[in-house]
C-alpha cells in the first residue's frame, strides 16, 4: 500500500524574508514585545519568538542604571584623568583615600550563619524580623593599600559637612605622622569623591598650607575609584 500524492504541510513562516522583516522592525524600536512584533508583521507569536532568539541571537534586557548621563566635557575630563592615572601608576603606594558611609545597628548574622542541625521532628530555628535601626551614625574613614590610617564616627544622625570633614582630615594628617612616617608631612596624596564638603575653600587652604597633593576624581564615576580599587587589589 502506498500514499497518494498530496500538497503536504503548510509552509512555515520562519523564512529568510520574515527574519529580515523582524530584524528591521526590532532595529526601528528595540523595546517592542513579541506580541506587538507578531501583530505588526501578521505572524504567529510562536514563530517570532525563535526568530528573535535563535535566528537573530537577541535577548531582551533591562537598562543599566548609571548615576548620570555624562556630557561631552565630563567624558573628556574622565578620559584625561584616567590617562594620567595610567601614566603615573607608581604613585598609588602614596595614595590615601577618604570616604564616608552610614552605619546602622543591625544583626550582622547572615542566613547561612543562622543554620542549625535539626531532625525531622524537631522544630526549625526562628529569627525575628529586622526592625528599624535605633542607631544611625556616619563613619569617616581614611585608608591606603596597607590598611586603615584613620577612622572616626560622627554624632548620631549628623551629616558630614565642611567643618566636620576638615576636622576629620586634620586628625588623619596627624595619624599619617604616626602610622605612615615615610609619607609625612607632604609625600602622601589624598583621594576623595566629588562631594560638596570635599571642595570647600577652607579645605583647599588646609591642603595648600600643608603641601598635600590631591588626586582628581572622575565626574559621576559608576566604577570603583582608582585609589580604592588599588587598595583592594593589593
Amino acid at each position: 500500500m502506498q500514499d497518494d500524492p498530496r500538497s503536504g504541510q503548510t509552509k512555515t513562516q520562519r523564512t529568510g524574508a520574515n527574519v529580515d522583516r523582524v530584524q528591521t522592525l526590532v532595529h526601528s524600536d528595540q523595546r517592542l514585545g513579541v506580541r506587538v512584533i507578531a501583530e505588526e508583521l501578521n505572524m504567529n507569536m510562536e514563530t517570532v519568538q525563535p526568530v528573535v532568539k535563535e535566528d537573530l541571537g537577541m535577548r531582551k534586557i533591562s537598562a543599566k542604571m548609571v548615576p548620570q548621563i555624562l556630557t561631552y566635557n565630563q567624558k573628556q575630563r574622565r578620559f584625561h584623568i584616567s590617562s594620567d592615572l595610567l601614566c603615573n601608576a607608581e604613585m598609588f603606594d602614596r595614595v590615601i583615600a577618604g570616604d564616608e558611609t552610614w552605619c546602622f545597628q543591625y544583626d550582622p548574622e547572615t542566613k547561612r550563619q543562622s543554620k542549625q542541625w535539626k531532625t525531622q521532628k524537631s522544630p526549625g530555628p526562628k529569627k525575628a524580623r529586622m526592625s528599624w535601626s535605633q542607631v544611625k551614625t556616619m563613619l569617616v574613614c581614611f585608608f591606603d593599600h596597607k590598611g586603615i590610617v584613620h577612622y572616626e564616627f560622627t554624632a548620631q544622625g549628623q551629616m558630614v559637612n565642611q567643618q566636620c570633614y576638615l576636622e576629620g582630615l586634620t586628625r588623619c594628617w596627624e595619624s599619617v605622622q604616626r602610622k605612615r612616617p615615610r609619607l609625612w608631612p607632604d609625600k602622601w596624596i589624598l583621594h576623595q569623591e566629588n562631594a560638596p564638603a570635599h571642595h570647600a575653600l577652607r579645605f583647599h587652604k588646609f591642603l595648600a598650607k600643608n603641601s598635600i597633593r590631591k588626586m582628581d576624581h572622575t565626574p559621576y564615576s559608576p566604577d570603583l575609584p582608582p585609589a580604592i580599587f588599588g587598595s583592594f587589589q593589593n
